[in-house]
């Protein structure tokens, strides 16, 4: 399971730990990923999702996450919620 957010694509960055005296060693900074479920309006089901604290609050000011996924770049989001997206995508369609 990769350190990396399914719906922003944040992930590890890496920089130097700075001491008083100047010196530096390397560290990861990782990001804050949650495991949640997320409900999809248009599909009606539930999907677990690894996201980061950051996404999740997105997907909570977009209005859920039909609107987030529809508006997000497809480049930024993973393989699953590629996938999801196109769902979601198809049965506006249908519904339209």
């Amino acid at each position: 399971m990769s350190r990396s957010c399914e719906l922003t694509g944040k992930g590890v960055q890496s920089g130097n730990n700075v001491s008083h005296a100047n010196n530096k060693t390397k560290r990861k900074f990782l990001p804050n990923l949650c495991n949640v479920t997320l409900i999809s309006d248009a599909l009606g089901q539930r999907f677990r999702l690894r996201v980061s604290a950051a996404a999740l609050r997105s997907v909570e000011h977009r209005g859920g996450l039909d609107a987030f996924l529809l508006k997000a770049d497809e480049t930024e989001l993973s393989m699953r919620a590629r996938l999801l997206r196109r769902q979601i995508v198809k049965k506006a369609a249908e519904a339209a």
